[in-house]
């Protein structure tokens, strides 16, 4: 069996992006002289728009799977990645005198943009490698597109409930090969992780009044406003009918109080057509330790609390526990079945 060919079992023996990225930088190394690859992924600050690296090859071993990203740099720096952006191309080359030369693969998604890989070598691919790379590339971009079909809701876009149990499933498995030093959830540390619940209130009185059809129109326009109020490196899912989950990324407790609210205001000040105002209510808990069941039930047991408790507000379970206002309990791990 030819080399290539087995890198492409590889390639398309994977479920897991990480994974399947990993693979094609595999591939490349060893089919083509290749100094470093990154991904780049496009996020906005205040200071524009910016390309976000993530290393996946130096020139030595690889990185972990979830290698953390560079600093933010400004895409106006990337004038033949915009070019090609623009024009449809699949690819932009830059070759300077004393520089590396680079080579972007911009990865569609539904007609959309939503990567690029940099690839960097000492001296210019000739025509024949190049082909080589289109192709391991090619292949990426198609299996990356069906990967993405299976891991998303059919009706709003989002991850779907599947992808959310796979993902927190194996964030647990390497939680518990590198543990976090134990804290307190509710520190303000800028790297904590949130994990929020989201339910759409008196969601039954919509389908109910207006019917599914505009039921269904409520859920698409909130997923909307869900992508629209967090960043791309957070996680968004909907786990079935108007129930969302959110996997907050990065930031204090504080920001994290201030992101929630931010988003629940902002469904609460849109115009849904013909159904007019809708609310939705928010419970969160911090994610950086613990079984995921016992997260998820957490975030639970603050989502209902709000609900029970005037809906339309996001509630933190770890400030009613230390409130008295709900009691802290394990969950049993085989009282739910999650994973």
């Amino acid at each position: 069996m030819t080399p290539i060919l087995q890198h492409l079992i590889e390639i398309t023996g994977h479920r897991d992006h990480d994974r399947l990225e990993l693979s094609v930088i595999s591939a490349l190394r060893h089919l083509v002289e290749v100094r470093r690859v990154r991904k780049l992924e496009f996020a906005s600050s205040a200071r524009g728009a910016v390309l976000r690296g993530y290393m996946l090859f130096d020139g030595g071993e690889m990185p972990p799977t979830q290698p953390a990203p560079v600093v933010d740099e400004s895409l106006a720096d990337y004038p033949e990645l915009v070019d090609a952006i623009e024009h449809r191309h699949s690819s932009a080359q830059r070759y300077r005198p004393g520089q590396p030369y680079t080579l972007w693969l911009p990865v569609r998604l539904h007609d959309k943009v939503v990567s690029c890989l940099e690839v960097q070598n000492d001296t210019p691919y000739e025509q024949q490698t190049l082909e080589v790379v289109y192709g391991i590339v090619e292949v990426y971009r198609n299996y990356q597109s069906l990967l993405d079909d299976s891991e998303r809701d059919a009706l709003t876009g989002l991850f779907n409930r599947k992808t959310f149990d796979e993902q927190f499933s194996r964030r647990a498995r390497e939680q518990a090969q590198f543990p976090a030093k134990a804290g307190d959830a509710g520190a303000g540390d800028s790297d904590q992780q949130w994990l929020a619940v989201v339910d759409i209130d008196h969601f039954k009185q919509v389908n109910d009044r207006f019917g599914h059809i505009y039921g269904d129109e409520v859920l698409i326009l909130v997923a909307n406003l869900l992508r629209s109020s967090f960043r791309a490196q957070d996680r968004i899912f909907r786990f079935g009918g108007e129930e969302f989950v959110v996997l907050l990324r990065s930031v204090s407790l504080e920001s994290a109080h201030r992101i929630f609210n931010r988003f629940r205001i902002n469904i609460e000040q849109h115009n849904f057509p013909q159904v007019g105002r809708v609310t939705v209510s928010v419970g969160f808990t911090g994610a950086q330790t613990g079984a995921p069941v016992e997260i998820l039930g957490h975030a639970d047991q603050a989502l209902y609390f709000a609900k029970e408790h005037g809906r339309n507000q996001v509630c933190f379970y770890e400030d009613l526990v230390a409130q008295g206002l709900l009691q802290s309990a394990g969950v049993a791990h085989d009282s739910v079945e999650l994973f």
